[in-house]
C-alpha cells in the first residue's frame, strides 16, 4: 500500500543534493523537521524547516551529542498507523507522525582512514543517526527511510508521479539499504577498535574477530562471472584505501569482466612487488606467464614476451613504469586483453587504443599511493557453509635470514636471480616452480598435483620458448620432498635453487644439489597460493 509523505525528518552529514531535495519536498507540501547543521543550511537557502529542539521542547546538549534522541522523534517514526492503541497515544501526547527519515551518518570510515586517533574516532561515531534510521526502517510499512543522496531523484520522481505517495516496494527497497548501511557502519567501528584493542594488548592470541562482518560496497555489476551462467559484481572493501577495480579505464570500449579483474589484480600485486625495477609482467589466468626486467620498458616487454609467446596471447600486461610509444609499439599488433601501468604518454595511449577491445587502466593514483601507505589485508575463501580467513601473504624474506645449505655459495648474480625468482614464485599457483635469470622469467610450472611435474612443465616451457636453462635458477614455493626435482634441474644446467626447506629429506635434497655443484638457499618461509 502506498504511504502519503506529509512530514519528514532531515538530518545529514553529507549535504550533497540535500538543498534541492528538501526544497522539492516542501514544494510537494511536506513539513520538514531538522537538526542543527542541516536546519541552518536549509534556513539559509530559504527553505522552511522546524528545528527538532523547537518541536521537542528539549535543547541540543553535550555539544550536539544529544539532539534527536527524544520520544517525540522516535514515537513519530515508530507509530503504527493501523494500531488503535498507537493512534490514541499519538493523539494524547501530541506527537507528530513522521512519514520519512532522510538521514546519513557521521563519516566514521573516512575519518579513521585519515587518522588513527581514538578521540577523533569516538567523536565520529554517530548515535542519533543510526537510531533514527533503524526506527524508520523497522516501521517501513508506514515510513520511508532515505540514507543515500543517490536515491533522492528516484524518491522525488515517485512522489511527483504518485501525488505525494511512496509505494511499499520502494519503501522496502529503501529499508534494505538502510539496514545494510547501519550494519556496515557498525562493522567499520568494531574493526577499528579491534585494532586499537590489539595494539593495547587485548586478545593477542587471535588478531581477528570472533564474529566476522564483511564490509564491502558494490562498485558495479559485471556482465557475468567466470562463466556466462554466473551472475557477478565487484565490491570494494570499505576499509581499503584503494582497489584495482577503481582504477580509471582510459581507453577501451568493452566493460571489464570478472576474469579481467582477477588478472588485473594479479598483475597489480606483482608490479607492486617489483616496483623498484623497470619491468613488464604478463598474466594469464592469474599466473605470470612472462616477466622481463631491463634498462628500458620496451626491452623488458620484449623479454617478457619471449618467456611464453603462446600463453601471452590474450593476456594482461602490467608495467612498473609509465608506458612510452616504443613500448606501446611492441604491443601494437598483439592480442592484448588489458594493459595496466602507472600512466601512459599521449603517443603510447594513441597506439594502444587503436584496438577498441583493448582495455587500458591507469594505476598512477593507486600504485603510488600504496607505495606510500602499504596496508595489511586479510584474505578469505568461500567454503561450503563458511569461509576460511587469514592474513594476506605480505611477507617475502629478509636477505639476512637466508641460509645457504650447500657446499657452494651462490655468486652475486645468482643471488640477484634467486631473490627475483622468490618474489615471482609467491604469485604462482601451487605447486609452483619458476626458473629465472637475473632479467627474465624463463619457465613456469603452476598448479600441479606433484612438485616434480611442475618442474617438468617449467623446463618444457623454457625449451618451447628456446630459452637456455643452463645458468638459470629455480624457486619452489614449498619444500622439495624428494631429490627428483633437484636431479631434473641439475641435469638441465640450473645452477642454484631457493626453497623454504623443512622436509624430512632435506639432507638428501642438499646432497643432490652438492652432487651437481648447485648452490641452494633455504628461506624458512613457504608461499602456497591455492
Amino acid at each position: 500500500m502506498a504511504v502519503s509523505i506529509k512530514t519528514a525528518v532531515v538530518s545529514v552529514h553529507d549535504k550533497t543534493g540535500i538543498v534541492d531535495f528538501s526544497r522539492t519536498l516542501r514544494d510537494l507540501g511536506v513539513e520538514l523537521l531538522s537538526t542543527g547543521g542541516t536546519a541552518k543550511l536549509l534556513t539559509e537557502k530559504g527553505i522552511a524547516v522546524q528545528e527538532i529542539a523547537e518541536y521537542t521542547g528539549f535543547p541540543e546538549i553535550f555539544d550536539g551529542r544529544v539532539k534527536s534522541l527524544h520520544p517525540k522523534i522516535h514515537a513519530g517514526l515508530l507509530y503504527r498507523r493501523s494500531n488503535e492503541s498507537d493512534r490514541a497515544t499519538i493523539s494524547k501526547l501530541g506527537i507528530k507522525p513522521i512519514d520519512m527519515a532522510v538521514i546519513n551518518l557521521y563519516p566514521f570510515e573516512r575519518a579513521t582512514q585519515q587518522s588513527t586517533d581514538v578521540a577523533n574516532a569516538l567523536e565520529n561515531i554517530d548515535i542519533g543517526g543510526p537510531t533514527m534510521i533503524r526506527a524508520a526502517a523497522k516501521n517501513y510499512q508506514n515510513v520511508a527511510v532515505v540514507t543515500e543522496p543517490a536515491d533522492y531523484p528516484e524518491v522525488l520522481s515517485e512522489l511527483r508521479t504518485n501525488n505525494g505517495h511512496l509505494s511499499e516496494q520502494t519503501r522496502l527497497k529503501l529499508m534494505l539499504k538502510a539496514f545494510e548501511r547501519t550494519a556496515t557502519y557498525d562493522a567499520a567501528i568494531s574493526s577499528f577498535f579491534r585494532a586499537v584493542a590489539m595494539n593495547a594488548g587485548v586478545r593477542s592470541d587471535w588478531p581477528g574477530p570472533e564474529r566476522l562482518f564483511l564490509n564491502f560496497e558494490k562498485i558495479q555489476d559485471l556482465r557475468y562471472g567466470e562463466n556466462p551462467h554466473q551472475k557477478a559484481a565487484v565490491y570494494r572493501d570499505s576499509q581499503a584505501r584503494n582497489c584495482i577495480a577503481l582504477a580509471p579505464m582510459v581507453a577501451g570500449e568493452k566493460q571489464l569482466s570478472y576474469t579481467n579483474i582477477l588478472d588485473a589484480d594479479a598483475g597489480y600485486r606483482l608490479i607492486s612487488e617489483l616496483a623498484n625495477n623497470v619491468a613488464t609482467i604478463i598474466i594469464k589466468h592469474t599466473n605470470p606467464c612472462g616477466i622481463g626486467k631491463d634498462e628500458t620498458l620496451a626491452e623488458s616487454c620484449r623479454t617478457a614476451l619471449a618467456t611464453d609467446p603462446v600463453s601471452a596471447f590474450g593476456g594482461v600486461y602490467a608495467f612498473t613504469r609509465q608506458v612510452d610509444a616504443e613500448t606501446a609499439n611492441v604491443l601494437s599488433d598483439k592480442f592484448v586483453e588489458l594493459v595496466l601501468a602507472p600512466g601512459f604518454d599521449s603517443e603510447a595511449l594513441k597506439i594502444l587504443s587503436a584496438k577498441k577491445n583493448r582495455r587500458i587502466l591507469d594505476l598512477s593514483e593507486i600504485l603510488f599511493a600504496d607505495r606510500q601507505r602499504p596496508e595489511a589485508e586479510k584474505s578469505f575463501k568461500r567454503i561450503h557453509g563458511g569461509i576460511l580467513y587469514q592474513d594476506s601473504n605480505e611477507q617475502l624474506v629478509d636477505e639476512q635470514n637466508l641460509r645457504v645449505v650447500t657446499k657452494r655459495q651462490p655468486t652475486p648474480s645468482e643471488k640477484d636471480a634467486l631473490l627475483f625468482a622468490w618474489k615471482v614464485v609467491k604469485h604462482v599457483k601451487s605447486n609452483a616452480i619458476v626458473l629465472c635469470s637475473t632479467k627474465q622469467l624463463a619457465g613456469v610450472g603452476a598448479g600441479q598435483m606433484s612438485r616434480v611435474d611442475s618442474c617438468k612443465i617449467a623446463l618444457m616451457k623454457a625449451h618451447e620458448a628456446r630459452i637456455t636453462v643452463k645458468g638459470t635458477v629455480m624457486a619452489s614455493d614449498a619444500f622439495l620432498p624428494f631429490r627428483d626435482s633437484v636431479d631434473l634441474m641439475g641435469e638441465a644446467g640450473v645452477c642454484a635453487i631457493i626453497q623454504p626447506g623443512g622436509s624430512m629429506r632435506d639432507t638428501e635434497v642438499i646432497e643432490a644439489a652438492d652432487e651437481f655443484g648447485m648452490a641452494m638457499q633455504f628461506t624458512g618461509i613457504r608461499h602456497f597460493a591455492h
